[in-house]
């Protein structure tokens, strides 16, 4: 029997194990996640679920346009009878002599005030409200369409239309297309000093030709011309044709600020202004002092009974019984 009492007894103080746990950090190697719920293992405790990326503040990348052929562009802008309605005036600029409108006595551009300035000033005033009147509804349609016209030639319906479209051009606000409609003698482009061309007679007589493309612009802003063209010796019966319509609604689409001016025939040698009147908004009878009659007045202005609205301008008085005497305020002299 062996004597247990002989067998050494083991040293007191820490164990192996707790030795090590002493020299190596266990914890660290070992240490369990946090618990989810108090009391929960380390063991039982779920992994984290995946966090999803933080969204970036900026707009999203569109995706990239597949590799396609695109179809050529579509031209936006309304159309009539097939045809762009807006009608951008561009080309050539042609210059004006302002000494040749000086020397035939019609507003020089830029120039200083005169009796005739201030007249005309006065003249278009009420001709800019009535289209702007039309424009918003207020009137006869086409307003801003305005036939110069007189009873018989040698009245001064182009004198005073071209000065008309002068004064007019010089407002910040509008624009001025002057026609020269009087297709069996046109007198415009002489006046003015500008070269001739395809007009307004061959657009409608050839469905080929744009209208906008026999415009021709000058030099001073807001100042465009649109000659007579070829007489056809039907010009009459053009002007009564449904295309006559489609024309001058090109002239005028999509461009609120544009006034058009017809120096149109006399009524009561040519019947091209009865024609004419039906297609404006406006009508301006000329009238020259001592010479044209009241008869002959009322003839006239019953032929262009298809306009609504016909004023009458006195020409060529030298006598106001009032005394008016317009531009002496800025020393204008005769």
């Amino acid at each position: 029997m062996t004597d247990q009492s002989k067998i050494p007894l083991p040293p007191t103080g820490p164990s192996l194990i707790e030795r090590a746990a002493g020299t190596f950090d266990f914890r660290k190697v070992l240490q369990a996640p946090v618990p989810a719920t108090p009391g929960a293992s380390a063991a039982e405790t779920p992994a984290p679920p995946p966090v999803a990326a933080p969204v970036s503040p900026l707009a999203p990348v569109p995706p990239l346009p597949a590799a396609v052929d695109r179809p050529a562009p579509v031209d936006a802008q309304p159309v009539l009878d097939g045809i762009p309605a807006e009608q951008v005036f561009k080309g050539k600029l042609h210059p004006i002599d302002r000494l040749h409108l000086r020397e035939q006595c019609l507003i020089e551009p830029d120039g200083a005030v005169t009796e005739l300035l201030e007249e005309f000033r006065i003249v278009k005033r009420q001709l800019l409200l009535t289209a702007a009147d039309s424009r918003a509804g207020r009137g006869a349609p086409h307003g801003e369409r305005i036939l110069v016209c007189s009873a018989h030639p040698g009245e001064g319906k182009t004198f005073c239309a071209t000065n008309l479209a002068l004064s007019i051009a010089a407002e910040k606000d509008n624009e001025v297309l002057l026609v020269d409609a009087d297709f069996a003698k046109p007198s415009v482009l002489s006046a003015l000093g500008l070269p001739g061309g395809p007009g307004l007679m061959d657009a409608l007589a050839d469905p080929s030709v744009r209208v906008e493309d026999c415009i021709l612009g000058t030099d001073i802003p807001g100042l465009f011309v649109l000659p007579a063209g070829n007489s056809t010796g039907s010009d009459t019966e053009f002007l009564a044709s449904a295309r006559t319509r489609t024309v001058l609604d090109r002239l005028t689409a999509h461009a609120p600020n544009r006034i058009v001016i017809f120096d149109s025939p006399p009524a009561l040698a040519a019947s091209p202004a009865s024609e004419l009147a039906m297609h404006v908004g406006q009508a301006m009878m000329v009238v020259r002092a001592d010479q044209t009659g009241e008869a002959e007045l009322r003839d006239a202005v019953n032929i262009l009974s298809g306009c609504e609205n016909i004023r009458l301008l006195l020409n060529c008085t030298r006598f106001s019984p009032t005394g008016r005497r317009f531009g002496s305020y800025y020393g204008y002299k005769e």
